[in-house]
């Protein structure tokens, strides 16, 4: 989910939560976003985003990226788990229906999660003057697992990993049409392609602010090319019910550069 320092609103507020926010990337990319997470009960919560990327595709110009989620978390205490499902894509070029599940531990001290994905994709390859086009499906699951440790009152450690198994082979010799369609930006298409990902996160909570830093990278299923990505994130109040999310963050990728980026969130809070 788009769900970042967000969450961790989540589980303060006894109500509900609202956001939006703006992401600019250096290479040209935008996303808007909107989200909203209500409690069901006192250990149930109803979450769901929606956003809208425009990024530049070689031979076709201008892509709108669309993505919508929706989740159910449930916690028994300690035992809970979550369900959801999302779309995310160009419709006239690639597209994917997801459905997740996870079952955790959480007390305290310690977050131990196991997670499931499974990925449906359509795959569009518009014609050329010398191609005529191409349109096929295929899917992917994804085995992962996630952990997070507090370590004194208020720093807390977590990981993350995810890996996928794809229902095609892929060839990269064969692939670099494709590439040329969806590779140009840290929003496009290619980061929903991905054959493994791995993440580190630092938090710090210092008094009503909040400090975050991840370190992540993960593989493309297609050339089998890596990113690796650095973000900072502060969540500070801005008054009673109301918080501001910034963020600051750096790709190094071989497919698309070299690449910072800036988001801005606001959230709001209610009972």
């Amino acid at each position: 989910m788009l769900l970042s320092l967000a969450g961790v609103a989540q589980a303060e507020s006894q109500g509900y939560l609202l956001g939006a926010g703006l992401e600019s990337a250096s290479d040209d990319g935008w996303r808007a976003a909107v989200l909203a997470s209500v409690g069901l009960a006192e250990d149930t919560w109803l979450s769901a985003s929606a956003s809208l990327s425009e990024v530049e595709v070689p031979l076709r110009g201008n892509s709108d990226i669309v993505y919508a989620d929706i989740e159910l978390d449930h916690h028994f205490d300690p035992i809970g788990f979550t369900i959801g499902a999302a779309y995310w894509g160009d419709p006239d070029l690639l597209d994917s229906v997801d459905l997740r599940t996870s079952l955790y531990f959480r007390n305290d001290k310690l977050t131990l999660a196991g997670e499931f994905e499974t990925r449906d994709f359509d795959f569009t390859i518009p014609p050329t003057d010398f191609f005529a086009g191409r349109e096929f499906s295929f899917d992917a699951d994804g085995i992962g697992a996630r952990a997070r440790f507090k370590v004194g009152q208020s720093f807390s450690i977590g990981v993350s990993g995810m890996q996928y198994d794809y229902s095609v082979d892929f060839n990269p010799n064969e692939n670099r049409d494709a590439l040329r369609l969806i590779t140009v930006s840290r929003l496009g298409l290619i980061n929903n392609l991905i054959d493994s990902r791995a993440s580190i996160n630092f938090a710090l909570a210092g008094g009503p602010r909040r400090w975050e830093l991840d370190f992540s990278t993960w593989e493309g299923a297609l050339d089998q090319a890596r990113t690796r990505s650095v973000t900072l994130r502060l969540l500070t109040p801005i008054n009673d019910g109301i918080d501001l999310e910034l963020g600051l963050g750096y790709d190094d990728s071989d497919l698309y550069g070299d690449v910072t980026f800036f988001s801005v969130y606001l959230y709001f809070y209610g009972a």
